[in-house]
């Protein structure tokens, strides 16, 4: 029996048979060539074999994990049209003589080595994905072709590392969880996990070439542990855990259509956080009573440009219809930070999450806000849409949205277009809108708490650096007193706060909010039913 302890990046307990997926290695030898054209040639043929590929993997990953999760495959088409990744491919052809498979695998491990050695954990994570997308052309060159992960049995998977190809490739239903040894949680391979939920570890100190395929694991996602051969002591009480987790999911089941209402009669609004349309389908499978945070940046990620004014009407309306009348909050471009798009040349930052993003960048650069405000204003007249500004500091912020959006309402006007003014909302979550709360209320007509970086700004800890785990307290005693501020504040001008940051999700604090007098808590989906079992059997009156 063999423990080993990791990082959890979606939780879930199965036991099952081990797969351990060890890649085609292909061995790519140095040769010599003669003719640099052909096999530049061979380089181009292989590129638009792997845009094709990339594409058939886009159209099978929107169907299972939506749009936001599938464009990380429009990301790698995209490096596949990097100019300097291909001319240090074909530079090195020509330089040095060389073969393509080998220019294609040592360009590759340039690149991915230059990623890994950035400080910004989210560009650390890209490495994974020049490394995928150079792999795909050496197989494409080898003559090789991806792996054939569909067949495989129900089966905990092993690896070293896995790429997204790998993973979307892979039968869900057949994945009992997935074990690796590296991996990043900001990875697009983590969350394509949390989107299908598939309970996964990352970091486990472990040696895959060492286990034998067929052998049994215990995957524990709650712990971080994954044990390999377990005695029957322990299979007994994974069993055990593995029942009653069925348990209380299909009792949760059963909370589907019931409404979230205390035993003395406080009624929460428990809504939904998404990424894109194409997660709609989690959204009314957990009965989610609306959506609470659309993060509308993700139609902004893995593209060349900016998303026209109709592909978002497009989305905001498809967004509104589907919830047929509930409450659809979409927030307004939060690009910056850990959220980096070339085409907006933000340029490098020592600071981003405190620097040029979110609202900054559309008070700065209006005419891509107003893009966004004219499709949003346009899709508010087909359902119960919400409008909601990130990282708001002061009052002046708030008056001069105000004055682009009467601007922007002017201009449909004259043009004829159809719009209507929905309600406008603001997140707090800096320390500065949180003291200001008082006033802030008097001008928007919702708060909702982003407790992420509200948590981050407070305690001065990036909320993305490892090694600070040990001091980020998202219970902190300051946050909770800042979230019974800005709920009494918003309460004495008759409007309504919420919660959209990941502490809403934490059911050790759902009792604690409702006291508070909190109106309203958005979260994962996934997430929905468990908060509502909580709400039903508490007081709000302790």
């Amino acid at each position: 029996m063999q423990y080993f302890q990791g990082k959890s990046v979606y939780k879930g307990i199965v036991m099952g048979p081990v797969a351990v997926l060890r890649k085609n290695d292909y061995q790519v030898k140095r040769t010599r060539i003669e003719d640099a054209d052909a096999e530049i040639l061979r380089v181009t043929g292989a590129v638009e074999a792997a845009k094709e590929q990339l594409g058939r993997l886009y159209n099978k990953a929107v169907q299972e994990v939506g749009e936001a999760s599938a464009a990380i495959f429009e990301v790698h088409q995209m490096l596949l049209e990097d100019e300097d990744y291909l001319e240090s491919i074909q530079s090195m052809i020509r330089t040095e003589l060389v073969n393509a498979e080998y220019a294609a695998a040592a360009t590759g491990d340039n690149f991915a080595q230059m990623f890994a050695a950035m400080d910004d954990d989210y560009m650390k994570a890209r490495a994974a994905d020049i490394k995928d997308i150079s792999e795909r052309l050496v197989r494409n060159l080898s003559g090789g072709a991806d792996a054939d992960l569909s067949s495989m049995e129900p089966s905990v998977i092993v690896a070293d590392d896995l790429s997204p190809s790998e993973t979307v490739q892979m039968d869900k239903e057949k994945i009992l969880a997935f074990v690796t040894v590296h991996g990043s949680t900001n990875s697009h391979t983590a969350i394509l996990a949390r989107m299908m939920n598939i309970p996964a570890l990352i970091g486990v100190p472990m040696k895959p070439d060492e286990l034998k395929n067929g052998m049994t694991a215990v995957v524990d996602g709650f712990s971080g542990q994954v044990i390999f051969e377990p005695d029957e002591t322990v299979k007994a009480e994974t069993k055990k855990r593995i029942e009653e987790e069925a348990e209380k999911q299909k009792l949760l089941q059963e909370l589907k259509g019931k409404e979230n209402v205390t035993l003395d009669g406080r009624r929460i609004h428990i809504y939904a956080n998404i990424g894109s349309v194409g997660d709609m389908g989690y959204v009314l499978e957990n009965d989610a009573g609306g959506i609470g945070l659309f993060r509308s940046e993700f139609l902004y990620l893995g593209r060349n440009d900016f998303p026209t004014e109709e592909e978002q009407f497009q989305a905001y309306r498809q967004a509104a219809q589907m919830m047929a009348g509930k409450k659809v909050i979409i927030r307004t471009l939060d690009i910056g930070a850990d959220k980096q798009v070339d085409y907006f040349q933000l340029g490098q930052e020592d600071n981003p999450a405190m620097g040029y993003r979110a609202i900054r960048i559309c008070l700065k650069q209006p005419e891509i806000f107003k893009v966004q405000l004219r499709a949003l204003l346009r899709a508010a007249v087909y359902g119960n849409l919400s409008i909601m500004y990130p990282m708001i500091t002061s009052t002046e912020e708030v008056k001069q949205i105000y004055e682009i959006v009467a601007e922007v309402e002017e201009e449909l006007k004259a043009q004829g277009v159809q719009y209507r003014i929905p309600e406008q909302g603001i997140m707090i979550e800096t320390p500065a809108a949180v003291m200001i709360s008082d006033r802030l209320a008097e001008l928007v007509d919702f708060f909702s708490i982003g407790t992420n970086d509200l948590t981050q700004y407070t305690l001065a800890i990036d909320r993305q650096n490892e090694r600070l785990d040990d001091f980020y307290n998202p219970h902190h005693e300051a946050i909770l007193r800042m979230i019974q501020m800005v709920v009494e504040n918003a309460h004495k001008c008759g409007k309504w706060a919420g919660i959209c940051g990941e502490l809403g999700a934490d059911p050790t604090l759902t009792e604690q909010f409702v006291r508070m007098g909190v109106d309203e808590l958005s979260v994962a989906p996934s997430m929905i039913l468990k908060l509502r079992k909580i709400v039903r059997e508490m007081k709000a009156e302790a």
